[in-house]
C-alpha cells in the first residue's frame, strides 16, 4: 500500500474498524499516528502542517491492509 501526503488528516482503524487515531505526517514509507488527535491536530494535518514528535507512533506501508477516501485500515 503506497502512502502519501494526501493521506494526512485520514482516520486509522484497525483489522475490526475500531479508530486508534489520525494520520499526522506521512514520511517516506512510514506514517506517524497521533493516538488521540486534537481538532487543532486535525486541522493541521489536513492543510499538511502536521508534524511527527513524541506522541505519534509510526506505521509502515507493510502494515496496512487499505487506504480510502476517508480511512487507513490497518492489517491488525
Amino acid at each position: 500500500m503506497k502512502l502519501s501526503d494526501k493521506d494526512e488528516g485520514k482516520r486509522v482503524v484497525n483489522k475490526t474498524g475500531k479508530k486508534i487515531g489520525m494520520i499526522s505526517k506521512v514520511e517516506g514509507h512510514r506514517a506517524h499516528v497521533d493516538p488521540d488527535p486534537g481538532i487543532g491536530d486535525t486541522i493541521k494535518s489536513k492543510l499538511g502542517w502536521g508534524d511527527a514528535d513524541e506522541d505519534t507512533y509510526p506505521v509502515d506501508e507493510a502494515d496496512i491492509e487499505s487506504v480510502d477516501d476517508d480511512e487507513v485500515r490497518l492489517k491488525k
